[in-house]
């Protein structure tokens, strides 16, 4: 029997079957005996002794669980004790498949083999268990589309306040920088609003018909990016369902407006403003969580507040633009 050092890894960072295997472990070839294997364990270091690695020469015949070892005759021969068809996987096999492999196959162990049935590791039990714990969460993130990374995923869960405020605060001083710029284009505006002060009235339910729009935009995009579908379908049929919802619901305002206050014109500005402002959002909503993204940069955080804060100004905007030449 013999063992070859090869240092242990963080489970969350391997992806494939030779990363999480190791050659520490006990070995035996097929004509030994249980008494003389067993003997030959004490004071032996491994990574892992759950299964004994049966090989002939350097080809891997069988696999011997230490249960049976243990309760096996001294001498008894080991071909007659082992399992003689392990499962076993390649090295460049992803760690879920061999995951699934010893699961389905109630092995504890895994043996990773090369080409001819050359042995070249076993995976121990503990770490698949980590993949798949890591599985688990990303499966679970996936599912609720909030991260595109689960180790971010189970961090952002379980960072304590301090670094949560760290996180989530500075966005929010952005939100409250972009808060009191809505205010400042607003009152730049006084005038024309003394004017025809029921524009004022409409500024509201603008800036929330846009900030709906980009929210539910921006909900599907970093769902998207957690399950790794193509962004580029996904942003042009959402620019397409942005501009067809500001569509219908700058053309439902029309009538409403007409109804209530009979201003043709305000309704004509605010439904061709609603139109723009939700295209915008979209666009808006579309652009940040992708920028996020490609900067490595969690777009759970801070994609949201700062696209709320780029969406009202935006909106803002181009009400002012639209409204006040077509109302006034």
């Amino acid at each position: 029997m013999a063992a070859v050092d090869q240092p242990l890894q963080d489970a969350t960072l391997l992806r494939t079957a030779a990363d999480h295997a190791t050659a520490r472990v006990p070995r035996a070839a097929p004509h030994d005996r249980a008494g003389d294997l067993r003997a030959g364990l004490a004071g032996l270091v491994v990574d892992c002794a759950d299964d004994i690695v049966v090989l002939d020469g350097g080809t891997l015949v069988g696999l011997l669980p230490i249960e049976r070892l243990l309760a096996a005759p001294a001498d008894a021969r080991i071909d007659a004790i082992m399992d003689p068809d392990p499962p076993t996987v390649p090295p460049g096999a992803a760690q879920e498949r061999a995951a699934w492999e010893m699961v389905r196959r109630g092995e504890s162990s895994l043996p990773v083999v090369g080409e001819d049935g050359v042995f070249l590791g076993l995976i121990p039990p503990h770490r698949m268990l980590a993949v798949l714990l890591t599985e688990h969460d990303e499966d679970l993130a996936r599912i609720g589309g909030y991260l595109a990374s689960t180790a971010r995923a189970r961090t952002a869960a379980e960072e304590l306040v301090g670094r949560r405020l760290w996180h989530r605060l500075p966005w929010l001083l952005i939100g409250l920088v972009g808060a009191m710029l809505s205010a400042l284009i607003i009152g730049s505006f006084e005038e024309e609003l003394a004017q025809k002060v029921l524009l004022a009235f409409f500024v509201p339910a603008v800036v929330y018909m846009a900030d709906a729009v980009g929210t539910q935009t921006e909900t599907v995009l970093i769902r998207g990016l957690s399950v790794g579908i193509d962004l580029r379908e996904v942003a042009r049929r959402e620019a397409l369902t942005g501009l067809v919802i500001g569509l219908l619901v700058g053309g439902a305002f029309v009538p409403f407006c007409l109804l209530i206050w009979g201003d043709a014109r305000v309704a004509v500005a605010v439904g061709l403003a609603l139109v723009a402002s939700c295209s915008v959002a979209t666009v808006v909503a579309m652009g940040l969580p992708m920028l996020f993204h490609r900067l490595g940069r969690d777009p759970a955080f801070g994609s949201g507040p700062l696209a709320t804060v780029v969406q009202d100004l935006l909106s803002i905007i181009v009400y002012f633009a639209i409204a006040v030449p077509l109302a006034t």
